[in-house]
């Protein structure tokens, strides 16, 4: 039934019930609740089906969005799915986790004076419809390939590729370090954000689809690098980057100064019913103390919400430049705020203050000179404004690096670039070693989600032209 569509001028934007502040900090569930079905038909209908999608133009995959939400707002869920699936692996996760307000809803055309279309939330409403009906499905190649590809990583670079060359019929086995497939998914982001079980679902189906997982294998440890690569006809690298960056100022060393990284997964490991002893014994946990935050990305929000949650005394944000100069998502600032999360923009830790564990941060204000090479405003010191903060617990979130490729796989052949991420031709992901690939953060650094899908389904359409080019060559026997 074709839908009245161009509704923005009449009908406001409505995103899904959002819990009250107080309620959502007592638990871990997510934040939003399911569009309802007529909801959701008339949020997809306000597109106004431009004919330059700007929407589609930044969107990392270049997903067909106007033409799904056209889809829905007719009701026609299972072509919306099928389309949206078309150029996004994993589209219930994007829909949950993507900062929309910097790419396809920030770029919305009708954004100015009628607010943008919830294209998250139609997708995130798509996909799930899509599961509970039954019509997602795994790979199915028409005919299995005799080669095989071994990724390294299985975050969402190496899911994303391994379901690509799985696609076009290829053995595919993921070797990842930790007990669990997913990366990031499963031990970085928060619950609240996005629900495990959303991730094993999806995982769950690519195992059935025929995807090898060998969890609990470490490349250089459990298995060598050149073994590796004996064993498959291609390899793709997408282990990301897990190395957290520091600051230098006295005091960084005491305990309980912790990279954000190793909170998030202590957390997400409880969440999970995991035993985490570095948890129980108090050492990561925010309950009942003074937590500082450094950091302004999507991370450092991650950990304030999360010390919300854990009951935590109070809960502050140290940032060195203003709001409007954060590099992580404005809606998830909101959020904190709303969680009751303070932020002290334009301050930057001095020195963390303490004899054998930090009790204090001494903090000093900024002002934004000129900008840098990036363009963003270089902070700089304000003379004689520091000030002591209470806490009894530092997260670290300043970013990541990647940790030493040559160290980690016991192999010094792999080119690097001067950040110590892997030197690839970008378009396809080829290294400098014939068969060797990469995708993801640890060619990108420290991105996004959505970002690490497009580069790990770019790197598999490569490796599958590469292998169908070299078909004449001997087979290596399954196994």
């Amino acid at each position: 039934m074709a839908a009245d569509l161009l509704t923005f001028v009449d009908v406001p934007q409505r995103r899904p019930e959002k819990r009250a502040a107080g309620v959502r900090r007592a638990d871990f569930d997510e934040i939003f609740d399911e569009y309802v079905p007529e909801r959701a038909r008339e949020q997809a209908a306000r597109c106004s089906q431009c004919g330059i999608p700007f929407c589609q133009v930044h969107c990392p995959l270049h997903n067909n969005i106007p033409d799904w939400l056209k889809l829905a707002a007719e009701g026609r869920l299972q072509e919306a799915y099928d389309l949206s699936s078309a150029t996004n692996t994993f589209p219930e996760i994007c829909g949950r986790i993507c900062p929309q307000d910097r790419l396809c809803e920030g770029n919305c055309v009708i954004e100015k004076g009628f607010e943008s279309v919830t294209i998250g939330a139609v997708e995130r409403y798509i996909a799930e419809t899509a599961f509970e009906s039954g019509w997602v499905s795994g790979p199915r190649p028409r005919a299995e390939r005799p080669r095989s590809v071994g990724v390294v990583g299985g975050g969402p670079a190496g899911l994303a590729a391994a379901d690509a060359l799985r696609r076009h019929g290829y053995r595919v086995e993921v070797y990842d370090r930790h007990d669990r497939i997913g990366g990031l998914l499963i031990y970085g982001i928060p619950n609240f954000k996005l629900e495990k079980d959303v991730v094993r679902r999806r995982t769950d189906i690519l195992a059935r689809s025929g995807v090898v997982f060998h969890t609990s294998t470490e490349i250089g440890r459990d298995l060598s690098f050149s073994d590796l690569r004996d064993r498959h006809d291609a390899v793709l690298i997408a282990t990301g980057v897990y190395v957290a960056r520091d600051i230098k100022a006295p005091g960084v060393g005491l305990a309980g100064v912790v990279p954000a990284l190793d909170y998030l997964t202590a957390s997400n490991r409880m969440g999970l019913g995991d035993t985490v002893p570095a948890f129980e014994s108090g050492a990561l946990d925010a309950r009942d103390k003074h937590v500082v935050v450094i950091g302004g990305g999507d991370t450092a929000m991650d950990c304030v919400r999360t010390a919300t949650r854990q009951g935590a005394r109070a809960v502050t944000c140290l940032y060195r430049r203003d709001r409007d100069n954060m590099p992580g998502s404005q809606r998830e600032v909101s959020y904190a705020m709303e969680e009751g999360v303070r932020f002290e923009f334009l301050a930057t830790p001095e020195a963390f203050l303490g004899d054998e564990r930090v009790e204090a941060v001494r903090a000093v204000r900024m002002r934004l000179g000129e900008p840098d090479e990036g363009g963003r405003p270089t902070p700089r010191v304000v003379p004689g404004s520091q000030r002591r903060l209470p806490a009894d617990l530092v997260l670290m979130a300043l970013g990541f690096d990647p940790e030493p490729i040559a160290e980690s796989f016991g192999t010094g052949d792999l080119a690097l670039t001067r950040w110590g991420t892997l030197k690839t031709d970008m378009l396809t992901g080829r290294t400098n070693l014939a068969g060797v690939y990469a995708a993801g953060d640890i060619v990108r650094g420290a991105s996004l989600v959505v970002w690490a899908i497009r580069d790990g389904r770019d790197a598999a359409e490569a490796i599958h032209l590469d292998l169908e080019a070299a078909a004449s060559r001997p087979l290596r026997a399954a196994g």
